[in-house]
């Protein structure tokens, strides 16, 4: 039987000619209801003489924000306003990222543990907080800090500078120095060296097979440079410690109870779903690799870092990004015990000025970067870790 040519065949039974007709159907379709949604929004805002645009973001805020990274007052706009709570998310979202993937890469190994103890405690904590809603968790911890601790006068002092009451977590810090600023300086100094170190590391090992110590001359750089700053800076002792004046403390630095509520919800919330997934990607590790490590004589550092890890983290990855997501996401009930987010800085512009679409839509924007940049890192790091065939 004799197959036509594709050039003559009818152009309603050209699949690839029908797949192009369909793709500028369906875009015309959802253009048009895009049309109708906006404009019908935009005629019923103008009959309720509501006004829209985003105009209202260089008017006065006209409202305070307990907690702020940068300096605030009422009588700022309320672009400022919403700047203090992206940057109040950042910082909650940063660290909670950072905890979750310790506690959880630590709860990970320990499920795995021969220890009947260790094993059981891991197993223990990881079906208890997965079993609570993080919600209820978040209110457990809020009710903790407001209901169970003491006031500022009977405030917990475990040891000196160090203060625990219904006011937050406040603690003695150094005081201000020029030298610090330079410590920081050197730290970001050291992880750039840490970098071109690990390089390097890894290309002499390919070469010779030696294994150079990174984890040991990374920790000497991380400690060895701002030390090295603080001696030549003076070496500066004075701290700022807290000290109960009236009904507070004075100095030092204060973690409030919102923040820490917060944070200890998410992460240990989080870190539950985290150690599964180590577990899982450990466990999908061979024991063949295990064995034949072992019997090269590898030490079992060396066997984790070397053999399990490496092969581990291509199956931990994909997950782990999803999980990193949800605490991000997760942080918008921060709302429901008080702390300032950008949900509820947001929501708190929204019922002053009565932008809610405005409002909404730049909620929808900061959790979108927020997604977006963590997805982007963690695809980075995903295809840097992956298996590359020679």
């Amino acid at each position: 039987m004799k197959i036509k040519n594709s050039e003559n065949i009818s152009f309603w039974y050209d699949p690839d000619k029908r797949a192009i007709i369909y793709q500028i159907g369906t875009a015309l379709f959802v253009a048009f209801i895009a049309w109708y949604l906006v404009s019908n929004t935009m005629t019923n805002l103008a009959n309720q003489n509501i006004a829209t645009g985003f105009g209202f973001l260089n008017k006065e805020a006209s409202f305070e924000i307990g907690e702020s990274l940068i300096e605030y007052s009422a009588a700022d706009r309320y672009l400022k306003a919403l700047s203090v709570g992206f940057l109040n998310t950042l910082l909650v979202s940063f660290i909670g990222i950072l905890l979750t993937v310790v506690l959880g890469t630590f709860l990970g190994i320990a499920r795995l543990s021969k220890n009947w103890l260790v094993n059981k405690c891991a197993a223990g904590y990881i079906e208890l907080f997965q079993d609570i809603p993080v919600l209820l968790q978040l209110f457990f911890w809020y009710a903790f800090f407001y209901e169970m601790l003491p006031s500022p006068r009977q405030a917990l002092n475990p040891f000196g500078g160090l203060f625990l009451c219904n006011r937050g977590l406040i603690f003695g810090i150094p005081a201000a120095h020029p030298v610090y600023k330079y410590m920081a300086l050197s730290i970001l100094l050291a992880a750039v060296l840490i970098f071109f170190i690990k390089r390097w590391a890894k290309k002499r090992q390919d070469a010779t097979g030696e294994i150079f110590p990174i984890i040991k001359v990374s920790f000497l750089l991380v400690l060895g440079f701002p030390f090295a700053c603080w001696l030549a800076g003076g070496s500066p002792t004075q701290m700022s410690v807290p000290v109960l004046t009236g009904f507070n403390f004075k100095g030092g630095m204060a973690v409030s109870p919102e923040f820490a509520a917060l944070l200890l919800g998410l992460v240990l919330y989080t870190a539950a779903f985290v150690a599964e997934v180590v577990r899982a990607g450990i466990q999908a590790v061979s024991k063949g690799q295990t064995e034949a490590a072992m019997a090269i004589g590898l030490k079992p550092g060396q066997l984790l870092n070397l053999i399990i890890l490496p092969q581990a983290l291509r199956v931990i990855i994909p997950p782990l990004t999803s999980q990193l997501l949800n605490l991000t996401k997760n942080s918008s009930l921060a709302v429901a015990i008080g702390y300032p987010d950008f949900v509820s800085v947001a929501g708190t512009a929204i019922n002053q000025t009565g932008q809610a679409i405005e409002g909404v839509m730049l909620i929808m924007i900061v959790y979108l970067f927020f997604s977006l940049s963590t997805s982007a890192f963690m695809n980075w790091y995903n295809k840097k870790t992956k298996l590359v065939e020679r």
